[in-house]
């Protein structure tokens, strides 16, 4: 709920500037069931450059696309969330950094304190961290609560920073929202196939923002798949386009095969693929960015168990009119 002056708007982003060496392959095209038709793209509007060419080293990618600003929504999430039962889809997160107290996992290290305009990352595993650097998700801390994504055992390549085993298998159970899954998007103009990787809660949410915002092809999902990261048929780290929220959400591109993040040149990424359906990829980067679930601090959102709008108007006009 938006309320003037009370309640921050959300900032969109473009994909993080990109710089290196050619694209991958064409992109195959994975499925899962659903039903969804029309051209690819946003809904509502025309998808289009906005903020001009990609830059290099330190420049900033101007945003594409359209997508609906959403209505609020709150997303049930379990698992070792510090006692906490929802987040919010369109929330602006925020609140107060803290300490996780002994006896819960990761006790010691901090959870919190980050905002819906900290929440895009770059192609990098390790990005989106707020004041932190770095390849690898080791020893982090959670600025957004949700624990990063997984690639399982490694299927025997890759650079070691890929496969950390503190945060368990894909299908650990006391990862905040629940175990890892996964969601195809599929356009219905070019041969590309997205999928988004998070927790299930944070798919299912994600699934219903997407539908609302982006036209995408029938064979795109409807409901969340597990994912497990024991084959080469499911999303792997080198398909990575752009991570977001401290790295607990993945958005890949079947075919881009970045092999920089398989080596940990953190100073070099494989541009995506000129076959790429632009409009759908911006679409889906700009409304993952705006609807992806969040844990809201009091000072990011009402938070007024009880307490009806109205009558926290009128009590704040008495103080102030």
């Amino acid at each position: 709920m938006f309320v003037p002056f009370l309640t921050p708007r959300t900032p969109k982003k473009g994909l993080y500037p990109r710089k290196g060496g050619g694209g991958g392959g064409k992109g195959g095209g994975s499925s899962s069931s659903g039903s969804k038709g029309g051209s690819s793209g946003s809904k509502g509007g025309t998808s289009g450059s906005k903020g001009g060419t990609q830059k290099g080293n330190g420049g900033s990618s101007g945003s594409s696309g359209t997508s609906s600003s959403g209505k609020q929504s709150t997303v049930p999430i379990s698992g070792a969330t510090g006692g906490r039962s929802s987040a919010v889809s369109y929330g602006g997160g925020g609140g107060k950094v803290t300490t996780i107290p002994a006896g819960q996992p990761f006790a010691g290290r901090t959870a919190g304190g980050a905002s819906r305009a900290q929440v895009y990352g770059t192609a990098a595993y390790g990005s989106g961290y707020p004041g932190a650097s770095g390849l690898g998700v080791s020893n982090r801390g959670f600025p957004f609560f949700f624990w990063p994504v997984v690639w399982g055992t490694g299927l025997g390549y890759g650079a070691a920073y890929l496969y950390d085993s503190e945060y368990g298998l894909p299908s650990n159970s006391s990862r905040p929202g629940g175990p890892m899954a996964q969601a195809a998007f599929v356009s219905n103009s070019t041969n590309s196939t997205f999928h988004v990787l998070a927790d299930n809660s944070t798919v299912a949410s994600l699934i219903s923002a997407i539908d609302s915002n982006c036209t995408v092809g029938s064979s795109s999902s409807t409901t969340p798949s597990p994912y497990d990261g024991a084959n080469a048929s499911q999303p792997r780290p080198e398909q990575v386009i752009q991570y977001y929220r401290a790295s607990s959400v993945a958005l890949t591109l079947d075919g881009y095969n970045n092999t920089d993040a398989l080596t940990g040149n953190e100073n070099s990424t494989v541009p995506i693929p000129s076959w790429v359906d632009a409009s759908l990829l911006n679409c889906l980067n700009d409304t993952i960015g705006e609807a992806v679930p969040l844990i809201s601090g009091a000072g990011a959102r009402l938070q007024l168990p009880g307490l009806s709008l109205f009558v926290f108007l009128w009590l704040l006009c008495s103080q102030i009119c």
